[in-house]
């Protein structure tokens, strides 16, 4: 879209461009154009935007090989996608909160995943079904998705919507959660997902902004 309004605009000032009488009022009349373009590129993106919704879960406190920490790693790159593409932004909060201590979140997390468990959500989004994009960020716990996600996929109507997912993790990458996320919710477009390791993510997340941006444009969600 935005080459060939261009390549419009590029006809369109050699046609009228020879109307002007000066050489200054060529240069005047193309900066104008230019910016009428620019206007409207950020209309588009605006646009395209508002139909995207960023969901994440994340947890602060300590974590794997940081320490404690005031923001998740999940957080931090959920924060950066929807600022960076302009799209809304949904945290999935817990009734119960996780403790603060690695440990003790550990064990909780094993005990979800061996009985199953849907931890209880106490928030949900508003207008869920204006957007049609769904990036779903979420921690890799014991090689899974936290049980809590599952309940959000569980909870809600995604026909007709497309999921981009990404995971931070200690090691295990995606950990075979895009596969997960296709069989809870069967029928629904699931793309291909982002790991980033956690330790990066806090450690050096500037080097880790060019990872993520490419896998934005790659999916056409940064133009």
């Amino acid at each position: 879209m935005k080459t060939i309004k261009k390549l419009l605009l590029l006809l369109v000032c050699m046609f009228l461009v020879t109307g002007c009488s000066t050489k200054e009022e060529s240069v005047s009349f193309v900066e104008e154009q230019e910016e009428i373009l620019e206007e409207t590129e950020e209309e588009d993106r605006q646009t395209d935007s508002a139909n995207i919704l960023v969901v994440y879960f994340s947890r602060a406190g300590e974590n794997w090989e940081v320490g404690k920490v005031e923001k998740g790693s999940t957080r931090i790159v959920a924060e950066y996608i929807a600022e960076t593409i302009g799209a809304d932004l949904f945290e999935i909060e817990p009734v119960e909160p996780y403790p603060e201590s690695y440990d003790e979140m550990l064990e909780i997390a094993s005990a979800e995943q061996k009985e199953n468990v849907r931890p209880q959500i106490k928030n949900e989004p508003e207008n869920w079904d204006q957007y049609d994009t769904i990036v779903l960020g979420y921690p890799i716990w014991y090689a899974d998705m936290p049980m809590i996600v599952y309940n959000f996929l569980e909870t809600y109507d995604f026909n007709g919507k497309v999921i981009y997912p990404f995971d931070t993790h200690g090691g295990s990458g995606l950990a075979g959660t895009v596969n997960s996320i296709k069989e809870t919710l069967p029928g629904i477009e699931v793309k291909e997902g982002l790991p980033i390791v956690g330790k990066a993510v806090q450690n050096q997340f500037e080097d880790t902004k060019s990872i993520i941006d490419q896998w934005l444009k790659e999916n056409e969600l940064l133009k």
